[in-house]
């Protein structure tokens, strides 16, 4: 009775300028919290009070956190920030894109949905106008009739017009293209392939003796080049497909040697594919120690092919329960360091490689970092992932751990060049309607921002109101006061009608 009588007393002194006070200090406060909090996590992309809870008061509670957070090498990142001159949304040629006719078409007749879009083949056509024409083409009947070919929208008017073309002469762009879109298995394109390098390389070998005697000249042998060479890597892909991978293996080293200039097809990543289907992985390193240390921009093969060596010498072996009980050894520090490297690189790649996403027919462009290069890379590497006994799993316990290291915003980069912000539009445009675009990396505001934030305002509308209301807003208030001290109220009317009255007396006095 003595406690409910003090709670009463207490609850009729409050004034108005006590709430006034109350409710403006509160404000106050949970502001200063608010901006410090949206400071911390603009400057190290984290919350400090999730951080702090996670990092100190959570393993004091019995908490493991699976994923082990890696010491990142920042001196290489800062350096790579630096390099503004990559452009942030340029369209790549896919190294590893399937056939037209043999492929896409396909599944065309399958599923009656189309996997390519416009978008897409109107930049396949530019590249095509690119490589195969030059301004000389007027000069040879079958080349001026394929330089209208390669402009034409409707593959019929494509097909038909290549046909043309080879009844003029042997036109080794004419077989290009109806291996590309007419064949409809890869037996039939690799067939027409041979016949085009056949046609090809005797361009090639005129057009080289020539080729200084002018620039028209000059300009043709180089066509002849970019030729004869998507000939090959063409006929070296369609051995891969074909089960005969040393084979392919062979004819890409070989091009690579032969044009070692052409970097812009990126005949690399193809041979590390294959490479990886024969499980030669000392070959593997070999390639990658050449082509991982260029100037950016890198790709997704490099840097997740780069992940998987490192993740093979200890994903067997790996456990994140007695990682997190002895710590992370040298070798699984590496290899969760290269996992987090690829993750910030391209963050879209691991949703697929660990099925959580299904995966579609790769564009024939990519966009570096984007969703699309996701697609086209686990697309063909997601089985020689699964071949490596525990790598899936060791992406799993790692990979989403990059997030709480990306900084934000994106804008700032880490080990690469910033995050496009361009990406999504640009992957809407390359991949059809029928696929949910990947946007990540999405950053999310933490809970308690967003808590701190609506306390924050919840506070200072009840200091402006208290200010502008102040007889209304304490009315209010010890209603308020009252409904919540009433369950204590209650409890101890109960706890009085039990206990005697002189022992209660004594615990009051006390």
């Amino acid at each position: 009775m003595h406690c409910r009588f003090a709670v009463s007393m207490f609850l009729n002194t409050l004034t108005p300028k006590f709430y006034v006070a109350l409710t403006g200090t509160s404000s106050l406060i949970s502001g200063l919290i608010l901006i410090f909090e949206w400071w911390y996590f603009r400057k190290y992309g984290t919350s400090f009070i999730e951080q702090v809870s996670v990092s100190h008061l959570r393993p004091l509670l019995g908490g493991v956190d699976s994923s082990s957070p890696s010491n990142s090498n920042t001196s290489n990142g800062e350096a790579d920030s630096n390099r503004q001159s990559v452009s942030e949304c340029k369209v790549w040629r896919n190294p590893l894109n399937l056939f037209r006719g043999a492929e896409y078409n396909r599944y065309t007749w399958v599923t009656g949905r189309e996997p390519l879009t416009y978008y897409d083949m109107n930049l396949s056509a530019q590249d095509h106008q690119t490589f195969f024409t030059c301004d000389s083409d007027h000069l040879r009947p079958a080349d001026a009739i394929m330089q209208k070919a390669w402009r034409e929208r409707n593959p019929q008017a494509r097909i038909s017009a290549a046909h043309e073309a080879l009844e003029l002469e042997d036109c080794a762009t004419a077989y290009i293209l109806l291996a590309e879109e007419e064949a409809t298995t890869i037996m039939e394109a690799e067939r027409l392939f041979k016949q085009a390098l056949k046609a090809g390389e005797g361009c090639y070998r005129r057009s080289q003796q020539l080729q200084h005697h002018g620039t028209q000249y000059e300009a043709q042998h180089r066509r002849d080049t970019n030729v004869l060479v998507y000939i090959k890597r063409r006929l070296a892909m369609c051995s891969r497909k074909l089960g005969r991978t040393r084979e392919a293996v062979k004819m890409m080293r070989d091009l690579m040697k032969e044009f070692p200039l052409l970097s812009m097809f990126n005949i690399h990543e193809n041979l590390l594919e294959s490479l990886l289907e024969l499980q030669n992985y000392a070959d593997v390193q070999a390639v990658l120690a050449k082509y991982d240390d260029i100037s950016l921009p890198k790709s997704a093969t490099i840097c997740y092919t780069a992940a998987l060596l490192k993740a093979r010498a200890v994903s067997d072996k790996f456990s994140p329960e007695a990682a997190s009980r002895r710590g992370l050894s040298t070798a699984e520090m590496n290899a969760v360091e290269a996992i987090h490297r690829a993750v910030e690189f391209n963050p879209h790649v691991p949703k697929y490689l660990l099925e959580m996403k299904s995966l579609i027919l790769p564009p024939e462009h990519i966009l570096k970092r984007g969703d699309s290069e996701a697609i086209a890379y686990a697309f063909f590497h997601l089985q020689h992932w699964k071949r490596v006994e525990g790598a899936l799993n060791l992406l799993h316990c790692t990979w989403e751990g990059t997030f709480r290291m990306i900084p934000y915003p994106l804008e700032k980069g880490h080990l690469f060049y910033p995050y496009p912000v361009c990406t999504e539009t640009a992957d809407r445009e390359l991949l059809p309607m029928f696929h949910e675009v990947s946007v990540y990396p999405k950053k999310e505001l933490p809970f308690f921002i967003l808590f701190t934030a609506g306390l924050c305002s919840f506070t200072a509308m009840l200091a402006l109101l208290t200010h502008q209301f102040p007889e209304l807003m304490g009315v209010f208030a010890k209603a308020f006061l009252s409904t919540l001290f009433a369950p204590l109220n209650f409890i101890m009317e109960k706890v009085e009608s039990i206990l005697p009255s002189s022992l209660w007396h004594q615990l009051t006095r006390i």
